[in-house]
């Protein structure tokens, strides 16, 4: 956002350590912005900082040091970690394809919201609960072919569940083995349907 005309001087853009450089519990952050803005953020953060992470702190200088050089290069981290969730997502995009789900391809991040409205599947006799159908989809999914997702709707207020029921949310960060495993689970269950 920064980076389009006009709104360096408007944006403060915040970072983590954890999402960054997938080191889950590094609960260590940082925020970038002009001068006028970030002075605002120092004084909230010294209010609300108790305990630092000081050994994390050092280590994360240290990868921003090795970095800086080389951003804009192919040997860049964040060049790599880009391709390389962009491969992920790709491959996650054509397995969901492949047996009926309707992928929403995303810009960024590593979860990717897919549509399962085209799959015909009713969940009503595995799971007599009044939950909605992404969380009945989800617990079958998970129990039954032992591929893991996240209901959607669990993120919405009880008036507005009905806005993520028919979707259901995967992560595709994960080893290429786990992928092809997931990819080889579903195209079974599609043979399994097609019978």
């Amino acid at each position: 956002m920064a980076t389009l005309p006009g709104m360096w001087e408007r944006t403060i853009t915040i970072g983590s350590a954890g999402k960054t450089f997938s080191v889950t519990g590094w609960k260590l952050g940082w925020s970038m912005g002009p001068k006028e803005l970030i002075k605002h953020l120092q004084t909230v953060q010294q209010q609300v900082t108790y305990n630092l992470p000081t050994p994390t702190q050092e280590a994360l200088a240290e990868a921003f040091e090795h970095e800086i050089p080389l951003i804009g290069t192919e040997k860049s981290y964040f060049k790599e970690l880009s391709c390389m969730l962009e491969r992920k997502r790709d491959l996650m995009a054509k397995i969901l394809t492949d047996v009926g789900f309707k992928p929403i391809i995303p810009e960024g991040g590593y979860f990717m919201m897919a549509d399962t409205s085209g799959i015909d599947v009713n969940f009503d006799e595995y799971d007599k609960s009044d939950d909605p159908h992404d969380y009945k989809f989800v617990r079958w999914l998970t129990k039954e072919k032992g591929i893991a997702a996240i209901p959607p709707s669990a993120f919405y207020s009880a008036q507005h569940k009905h806005f993520g029921a028919k979707y259901i949310r995967f992560c595709f960060i994960k080893e290429d083995t786990t992928l092809e495993s997931a990819a080889k689970k579903l195209k079974e269950w599609k043979d399994e349907l097609g019978k």
